[in-house]
This record gives C-alpha cells, structure tokens and sequence, in this order.
C-alpha cells in the first residue's frame, strides 16, 4: 500500500495509517540550502543514535527551509523548518521528533494541538533528549543535551 501524496481529506488520512500499519516509511527528503541539507543531516544522524530513526520516517516525509516560523505541514507529512531552528543540531533534532510525534497524533484522529497536545508534544522531546543523553557517545552532544533538559526543567512544568 502506497502512502496518498497528501494527507487532508478523511480518507487520505485513513489510507496514510493503514499503509503505516503495514510497515510503509518514507524516503526523507531535505529541500533547502547546501548548509540547511547539512546541518538537517547531522540532526538526522543524531536521531538515528537515540534510536529514532524508523520513527521519524514513518511519520514525516520532507523537511523543506522557508523563511517563516518552523511547523508541521500534516497535509504533507513534511517539516518546514527556518535556519535557525537548525543551527543547534541537537535541538533541532529534538524539534524533529516533536513533530514527528504531532504528525503521529494527526494521523490516529487525536487532537495535536492545544494543552494537552502541546504537554504531550514536550513530553515526546524531552523524553528524546534523555534517550539522546544517555546514547551518545559524543561529550559535546551529552552537555548539549543536559543543557536542553535543564531549560526544559526550569521553563516547564511538563518536566
């Protein structure tokens, strides 16, 4: 089964689920500068470290640099992202699993957006940062991810 080229319609939805339910995941694609591919592919590889990977591709599709605010653009199952959310690699990867844990919300019908969404978005990148931590072998990306979570920590009751 084919995943639907869009993702809007009730039924494009469905068929979206049912072919990840049958194991489809995507070949991701970045749309943008030679530094905006870079830097994504590096936020990628630390992804892939913690082990989330396959998640990622099953839910987003492309991640594509524009001028405005980074969102999720469920209708594509794609990232638009600024270059400034990418400039700290890991926290760029974990704004990437946030989405893609929004993206994931969408397609099994709850509300991915509002408190409770948002609470449970936060919770899905701060639980990304542990696993990051606790994965990574690289000391600069453990203190970056230490200092994320002590942000998170001190800025969130989510924490």
């Amino acid at each position: 089964m084919e995943f639907p080229r869009r993702v809007y319609t009730e039924q494009e939805v469905k068929q979206a689920k049912a072919a990840i339910d049958k194991g489809y995941r995507h070949r991701l694609r970045f749309k943008g500068t030679a530094e905006f591919k870079q830097k994504v592919k590096t936020a990628m590889g630390l992804i892939k470290t913690a082990g989330y990977y396959d998640f990622f591709r099953t839910y987003i599709h492309s991640i594509r640099q524009i001028d405005g605010l980074t969102q999720l653009r469920e209708s594509e199952a794609a990232i638009w992202a600024n270059g400034y959310t990418v400039e700290n690699t890991v926290d760029a990867a974990s704004v990437f699993v946030q989405k893609a844990g929004n993206m994931k919300e969408y397609l099994e019908g709850k509300l991915h957006y509002g408190g409770a969404a948002e609470r449970r978005s936060v919770e899905k990148r701060i639980e990304f940062l542990r696993v990051l931590k606790n994965k990574s072998c690289e000391k600069e990306v453990v203190r970056e991810c230490e200092r994320l979570l002590e942000m998170w920590r001190e800025s969130s009751l989510v924490y």
